[in-house]
């Protein structure tokens, strides 16, 4: 019975989940003094990316919540707060009533302008610079392909095709 059990410590599904989380999380942590030196959450600097790679630079707010690790109430929250600070600003739905826009503004994207270059430094360090072209690339269809099957509303409202996410 316990060899049954090691059997299943040892499984390499366990193995590929794990280093999946240990790679994400170490990698926010790299990152993460740089987004509090630009006075941005994690989230928030998610929500700008997003938002200056859609068309328009708005995604309704339902489609926001399906691209980020927010709940559609926790979208709102985080686009108050960013409303407050003048990072981003709402604009209704002319189809529905019912939806709204989230919207980079000038000051918002004036905020990913600063953050960028020194983003993109961190990114190529830790990230895809430790990368062979060949492996990145299997590796960034890998990860379309699982997002898309876990997370099919990921790229609703996106520019995709344009920027893939």
């Amino acid at each position: 019975m316990n060899t049954d059990r090691e059997d299943l410590l040892d499984d390499p599904r366990l193995t590929a989940v794990g280093l999946l989380a240990e790679a994400y999380t170490g990698l926010m942590n790299r990152l993460a003094a740089q987004f509090d030196e630009h006075r941005l959450s994690q989230v928030e600097f998610e929500v700008l990316m997003r938002l200056a790679r859609s068309p328009g630079k708005r995604l309704r707010m339902t489609d926001l919540a399906g691209q980020t690790t927010l709940s559609t109430s926790g979208v709102t929250r985080v686009v108050d707060r960013m409303e407050r600070s003048g990072l981003v600003c709402r604009e209704a739905c002319p189809s529905d009533r019912r939806s709204s826009y989230a919207v980079i503004t000038e000051a918002g994207s004036q905020r990913i302008a600063e953050v960028l270059p020194g983003h993109l430094e961190l990114l190529q360090k830790w990230y895809v610079g430790m990368l062979p072209t060949d492996q990145l690339t299997q590796l960034l269809d890998s990860l379309r392909t699982i997002r898309d099957a876990v997370n099919p509303c990921a790229a609703a409202g996106s520019a995709e095709t344009a920027q893939p996410a």
